[in-house]
């Protein structure tokens, strides 16, 4: 084959992976959340709440790199959200991007630094990664989801969501793929040994989206070129992979299903813009992969 055709066909595949990225949970519950958005050339962890050790044994299984997570971003103070994340950024030298708010009620000892703010829909730049911050409902002080983009593909972070407000939906109609929380089933939670206080904080739309909730979103609002849903957050005492994948297997359209684990990490899964297409060039076939 020409120099010519192998040139073609990089310009025909490096625009590809630049409109693409990788995403894993590293855990996902009440236990600690941690998720994993990147491209070829760097990635960030929205959320650190498994120990440093953890993160670094989970995505070396992976096959990730720390070295090229750029940036931490907090979604709020809850102890699941944050229980690693002053080790992480002092071992790494790792950006934390957190409110002033959340920082305070949640104690972070950060460097200076290394400490850095964001606010609602002002994107930040982390290579060609944009991470757009948006406020949801839940039961802390300044609590946010992100939005995060390379190129034309979108990534969302949708957590700890105490009901699918107007910026939740808007921001869910844009994404390729989504972390969505889907914490309880109604039943479990109304029959279950939770005291009646705890009951009404997680059902009060400012605690946790339910199955149900969950699917009407997906439902009524996934776009067309969703490919992956990851349900997420999944409650230990009011919740079963069964119940949430028999519900969401039922219609789940041309959108690949994952429950994200509160014992360990998801595979990588490779966002695209558009499915995966093979490039021919002469007899030559070159199918564009994964780089993992």
């Amino acid at each position: 084959m020409s120099c010519n055709n192998v040139n073609f066909i990089q310009n025909l595949v490096t625009p590809f992976f630049n409109m693409s990225l990788f995403i894993a949970s590293l855990n996902s519950g009440s236990n600690g959340n941690c998720y994993y958005v990147g491209n070829d050339n760097e990635a960030v962890l929205i959320d650190a709440g498994i120990s440093c050790r953890e993160t670094e044994i989970r995505m070396k299984r992976l096959g990730l790199l720390l070295r090229k997570v750029k940036a931490i971003f907090i979604s709020h103070e809850h102890s699941d959200h944050i229980n690693g994340v002053s080790v992480l950024s002092k071992k790494y030298q790792i950006p934390v991007f957190v409110t002033p708010d959340t920082k305070r009620e949640g104690r972070l000892n950060l460097k200076e630094d290394l400490s850095f703010s964001f606010k609602a829909y002002e994107p930040v730049s982390i290579g060609n990664i944009s991470i757009t911050p948006f406020p949801k409902l839940h039961d802390a002080s300044d609590p946010h989801s992100f939005l995060l983009a390379s190129d034309t593909v979108k990534v969302g972070v949708f957590t700890d969501i105490g009901s699918p407000c107007e910026h939740v939906i808007r921001n869910f109609q844009q994404c390729h793929a989504v972390f969505l929380e889907s914490n309880y089933d109604e039943e479990m939670l109304e029959t279950g040994r939770y005291p009646i206080q705890l009951k009404n904080r997680i059902r009060n739309g400012k605690g946790h989206l339910s199955n149900k909730q969950a699917l009407d979103l997906f439902l009524q609002h996934r776009p067309t070129f969703m490919s992956h849903l990851l349900l997420s957050h999944l409650s230990d005492q009011n919740n079963t992979h069964k119940i949430v994948r028999d519900l969401f297997s039922k219609k789940p359209g041309n959108t690949k299903i994952i429950i994200a684990s509160r014992n360990k990490e998801t595979p990588v899964f490779h966002i695209r813009h558009s499915p995966r297409r093979t490039i021919s060039v002469g007899q030559d076939s070159y199918s564009q992969l994964s780089l993992f």
